[in-house]
């Protein structure tokens, strides 16, 4: 008789991603539901760019609208199956991570998670954009 998987089964050979706060993969239960979370920035309710030259502050508040929108769609940060953080300066945002640490660990997330630089986001003056998939 196979067991059933009701919850991530975390994959870390090693451990060097657990100051990052994300495993290097899971293995999860086929979902009932699936949420896709488009880019998320420093964007307030009326769709202007806030905290534009602070990456800290611009790091908390995209994590946030992400919360935000999991939690529209019934969902939190632990049902998170994939975070992928877009930032336009890599040293301001390993320096401010923290930002997207203390919300992981607020609710004990370790999604898989990919951190990339790129040349320059949408939404001028913007430093870091999240997106996120979720499944329950």
């Amino acid at each position: 008789m196979t067991q059933q998987l009701t919850g991530p089964y975390r994959i870390n050979p090693t451990s060097w991603n657990a100051g990052f706060r994300y495993d290097q993969a899971q293995l999860r239960p086929a979902p009932v539901q699936l949420l896709t979370v488009a880019g998320q920035g420093s964007i307030d309710a009326d769709g202007q760019l806030l905290h534009e030259g602070d990456m800290t502050a611009q790091m908390a508040l995209a994590i946030a609208n992400v919360d935000d929108l999991l939690a529209r769609g019934g969902m939190d940060l632990r049902d998170v199956t994939r975070l992928v953080v877009h930032v336009t300066d890599m040293d301001a945002a390993l320096a401010s991570y923290g930002a997207i640490t203390e919300r992981l660990d607020a609710v004990g997330a370790t999604p898989p998670a990919t951190l990339l630089q790129v040349v320059r986001l949408a939404v001028p003056g913007i430093a870091v954009e999240i997106d996120a998939t979720a499944a329950r």
